[in-house]
């Protein structure tokens, strides 16, 4: 005799993944084309078909909770196969950012980064703040530099070159808005990430997808190892035929980021610990791997733009403005320094400016936006490692 189960779906929960993107969910009439298609789907219990009918009845819990929607990658090849132009996986991806709102605390944030209605506001809030301290750095040089004296700093970071940024924003502001902002960060992501990983495993554990009983954080954090070869391989990207393309346009924003977080690095030692203040020769490694990365990430974001403009393809607000941050991002840097090079005065200290709003932007919204996905990915792919997913 059969076991009776009672469904209760969540409407709401519906109604949010079609706003996020996966508008075509309802075409979906359950034939498994998609698992079948998939090439990276795990043979055990494979995505995206389960995925699918789990949004279609508001499966909320049975969805928000698994690794496997961070397994996939969105390649298309389901999409592409599917025979009602369900498009899975753009379903998928809406799924994720419903995740990502789910977990990332404060939930009114997380409310405010997905609608654009919000995006003045959360855009005003570091214009205002950055303007205040263009207002101190210009004005009041004189008085932060007795107050930094009377405790034994150097209230100037910078050279006696006519133009550079410290001289219109102090570096000492913007590392005392975005050193306690990255904590934040940090903070967030930690507390989210938890409560995540143990879904995960119950999860898992519900629905027969590991043969560990027992969360263990200690295995699972040595597992990390093991997963990023994957990452910056982009492996899992290569094993797509509908859009192989993407892989090479993520590796290069990934790898453009990477580049501008080592050329942070070395001009927070060169400030701070050498006490060398820029602008900075172009024969400088921190240009070196500045400008590398900056090229990398407007190329790769443009690529992104491309491809998403090209295709039958649902797009959100999130995507666009995930892809409108990073193509920001990249150009306004590489502007800044061009402007600067030219000798403008003016054309450097604007577009800085839009530069630490965007930065700004990208910290402060980070466990909100779809940028989080990669984050989150990367822990849903070592828990799949961890718990031996097959």
């Amino acid at each position: 005799m059969s076991d009776n189960t009672l469904v209760n779906p969540n409407l709401e929960f519906i109604d949010e993944v079609v706003g996020l993107g996966g508008d075509s969910l309802k075409k979906c009439f359950q034939c498994a084309t998609c698992a079948v298609a998939c090439p990276i789907a795990p043979e055990n219990s494979p995505f995206p078909r389960k995925e699918m009918i789990a949004a279609s009845w508001g499966l909320k819990d049975r969805l928000v909770g698994s690794a496997d929607i961070w397994l996939c990658h969105e390649c298309g090849d389901c999409s592409t196969l599917c025979p009602r132009g369900a498009a899975p996986g753009d379903v998928l991806s809406a799924v994720r950012s419903y995740a990502i709102k789910e977990y990332a605390q404060p939930k009114v944030l997380a409310d405010m980064v997905t609608d654009k209605g919000k995006l003045p506001l959360l855009t005003a809030i570091p214009a205002a703040w950055f303007a205040l301290m263009a207002i101190i750095t210009m004005f009041f040089g004189g008085t932060m530099e007795k107050i930094f004296g009377f405790v034994g700093v150097h209230w100037v970071h910078h050279t006696d070159a006519p133009i550079a940024q410290a001289r219109f924003i102090s570096s000492w502001l913007v590392d005392f808005t975005f050193v306690p902002l990255a904590t934040a960060v940090v903070v967030i992501f930690f507390l989210s990430l938890k409560r995540m990983i143990n879904d995960m495993h119950e999860n898992a554990l519900a629905e027969g997808k590991t043969d560990k009983q027992d969360l263990d954080v200690k295995e699972f954090l040595k597992t990390i190892p093991a997963v990023l070869p994957k990452i910056l391989k982009h492996k899992q990207f290569n094993e797509c035929g509908e859009n192989k393309a993407r892989g090479t346009a993520h590796m290069m924003v990934l790898y453009g980021f990477v580049g501008c977080f080592i050329a942070t690095t070395i001009g927070f030692f060169l400030l701070y610990v050498v006490g060398s203040a820029g602008p900075y020769s172009q024969l400088n490694p921190l240009k070196w791997f500045g400008n590398l990365g900056g090229i990398l990430i407007v190329l790769g974001a443009a690529l992104m733009i491309k491809e998403r403009l090209g295709k039958d393809k649902t797009s959100a607000y999130k995507d666009w403005y995930l892809l409108g941050l990073v193509i920001g991002l990249g150009a306004t840097g590489l502007l800044t320094q061009m402007a600067r090079l030219a000798g403008s005065t003016f054309g450097t200290y604007l577009i800085y400016y839009i530069h630490l709003i965007m930065v700004f932007h990208l910290f402060a919204y980070l466990p909100f936006s779809k940028m989080a996905h990669f984050v989150y990915r990367i822990v849903g792919m070592t828990y799949a490692e961890y718990a031996n997913r097959q």
